[in-house]
C-alpha cells in the first residue's frame, strides 16, 4: 500500500499576507462597484467606474491602493484607477479581462 501523501505547508506570497492598509479601505463589502459583472456594458461600466472613483476619492488608503495595483498588475478598479488607467500609466496588466483591448489614452 502507498504511503498516504502528507499536505506540505503553503506559504503565501508577501502581498498577500502583509497587507495592514487593505483593512481600512473604505471600499470593503462593494466589490460590486470594482469589479465589473460577466458581460458588463460599456454604458455601465463607465457609471460603475464613476461609482468606484467617488469611493476611492474619499479613502484614506487610496495611494497605497493605487500602487499595489500597479505593481502587482491587479486586474478590476483600484486606487482610483481602472485598468485602462494604469496602463496608459506603464502598469497594464497580462490580459485585459474578457480579452477586450484597452482604449487608448488621449493623445497617444
Amino acid at each position: 500500500m502507498a504511503e498516504p501523501m502528507r499536505a506540505l505547508p503553503v506559504e503565501l506570497p508577501h502581498r498577500y499576507i502583509h497587507q495592514d492598509w487593505m483593512a481600512r479601505g473604505i471600499c470593503r463589502g462593494e466589490t460590486h462597484v470594482f469589479f465589473p459583472p460577466r458581460g458588463e456594458r460599456p454604458q455601465a461600466r463607465e457609471r460603475r467606474e464613476a461609482q468606484a472613483r467617488l469611493i476611492c476619492r474619499r479613502c484614506p488608503v487610496l495611494l497605497q491602493c493605487r500602487w499595489y495595483a500597479r505593481l502587482h498588475r491587479e486586474y478590476g478598479f483600484w486606487g482610483g484607477e481602472s485598468e485602462e488607467d494604469r496602463a496608459a500609466a506603464g502598469y497594464p496588466v497580462p490580459l485585459p479581462v474578457g480579452g477586450r483591448p484597452l482604449r487608448q489614452a488621449a493623445g497617444s
